[in-house]
This record gives structure tokens, sequence and C-alpha cells, in this order.
């Protein structure tokens, strides 16, 4: 289980990456932006990197309050009502839309198999642990990939593409100039113009 001395080593090795890098700490520090991926309180996420403790609650007080933050989420995103939201689980998984609703609403702590079948609903990853794992253990893990992609740059072959033609990903994907989905098009554009048609041969 990670720990959180693991934290502190991941937040350090990416200070000193930003440092090095001339890289925006709050773009890849951003409290808000980790909270939502966590399902953490941002007053959680910040005091955890600034270093301090992680909260002292129980495995079912983790489970209620990151279902109920991803619940809050999918509503505010959709525009959805929780009842909708409650039927739509509660018939996937075969519970009662009351049952569902008093679990979206953090009332209700989830049976293992209800908390798999939220994993696949809302498409978190880590599994189970997403939602009961300490908080320090959940920051952690949503810091490690940017801290991958940092140290290891040319095993992102987006990233060495840019590399080779100087552009900086900030510039694309932190600062929002390009979304995700116009970077994929972008890149989809080059690889059908190099590429032959299906069913041609190939030299």
């Amino acid at each position: 289980m990670e720990s959180p001395s693991q934290l502190h080593e991941t937040l350090r090795r990416l200070t000193a990456l930003i440092e090095e890098q001339g890289l925006k700490r709050s773009e890849l520090l951003d409290p808000r932006a980790l909270a939502a991926r966590t399902a953490l309180p941002e007053t959680a996420v910040r005091i955890l990197l600034k270093g301090g403790p992680p909260p002292a609650d129980t495995v079912n007080d983790r489970v209620r309050a990151r279902i109920k933050a991803l619940s809050d989420a999918h509503l505010t995103r959709t525009g959805r009502r929780m009842s909708d939201l409650a039927a739509d689980i509660g018939s996937r998984l075969g519970v009662s839309d009351y049952w569902a609703r008093q679990v979206c609403d953090g009332k209700k702590v989830p049976s293992v198999e209800f908390l798999h079948g939220l994993v696949e609903y809302f498409r978190v990853e880590g599994g189970e642990a997403f939602f009961t794992a300490p908080a320090d253990e959940a920051l952690n893990r949503a810091l490690l990939p940017a801290l991958v992609r940092l140290e290891n740059p040319h095993t992102d072959p987006v990233q060495a593409l840019m590399d080779r033609y100087g552009v900086k990903t900030t510039d694309l994907r932190m600062n929002g100039s390009l979304t995700r989905g116009q970077l994929e098009r972008l890149l989809e554009g080059v690889f059908r113009s190099v590429l032959p048609p299906e069913g041609e041969n190939k030299p």
C-alpha cells in the first residue's frame, strides 16, 4: 500500500522537474483539477500538496464522500436530476431507485458488488481503490502519470513529435489552445496523409 512518504517523494520529484523544465506549478498541481480527478475535497488536496497529513477518515467515510462527489459532478456536468441518476444506476445495477439515491447522496455505504458497478458506471481508474484508498494514496496515484511523463518524455510519441518540431506541450495541452479532441483530430489528419488507404497494397 502506498504511504504518505510516497506522496512526499512524488511531490519532491515533480517540484524539481517543474523548476528544471520551467513549467508552471499551477498547471501540474492545480488543487481544483486534482480534486475533481480524485473525488477528494479541494481543501484536503491543498493540505496534501503542502505536505500536510491526510484526513483522519474511515474507509466508509471515503466511500460515501467520493461517491457523492462523483454524483454531484455528474449532475453538474449533465444537468440531470438526482432522481434520474438514481434510476439509471438502479436499473443498471439491479437495485431500487431509493437505495441508489441513498448511495449517491452519500448516506449509505454500498456493497462490494455495488461499488464495482459504480466503478464501471462512472468509469473511474483504479477500480474499487478509487473509492477506498486514503487521500494521500489517491492523490499520489493521480500525480504519478505526470511524473512518469516528465521524467520520460520520449516514451510519449506525441511528446516526441512535438519536441522534434519545437512545439511545447504546455502550449497545446496545458494552456488549452487545443483540446484533447482537437489534438487527436490533428494527429489523425497527419496519419491519414502519410499512411496508405485501407486495402491499398503496401510497397
